[in-house]
């Protein structure tokens, strides 16, 4: 999240002073070939503002892929020890309820319910 914003705050400080500086030189008093060289060579700067703005936003949105691939890659970790884990406690209770007869499992059964009865 803070790569994100330092990667805003970069991208608008250099909107900001290109902005700026155009404005600067609109309204500065100056005579008209001055101000049209001064335009002319902020004009010639733009392409290399924007191919450093364009190389800012692309190394933010790399490090934004790279930080949501790891968060994907560890909840996809933790949903797989977590089903895995979800299968062998049904295997322990399926092996749990075949060694108690049925007799035996219908009473449990009934003990469950009446548990739960008196707790909702």
């Amino acid at each position: 999240m803070s790569n994100n914003r330092s990667g805003s705050f970069i991208g608008g400080l250099l909107l900001g002073a290109a902005v700026g500086t155009v404005t600067g030189l609109l309204i500065a008093p100056r005579p008209g070939r001055e101000t049209r060289q001064l335009l002319k060579k902020s004009a010639d700067a733009l392409p290399e503002l924007a191919e450093d703005l364009s190389t800012s936003v692309q190394l933010q949105a790399d490090r934004l892929s790279e930080s949501a691939l790891r968060s994907w890659d560890e909840t996809l970790g933790r949903l797989k020890e977590a089903i895995a884990s979800g299968i062998e406690a049904t295997q322990r209770e399926q092996q749990v309820l075949e060694q108690v007869p049925a007799s035996e499992a219908a009473e449990s059964d009934l003990a469950k319910h009446d548990a739960f009865d008196k707790i909702h």
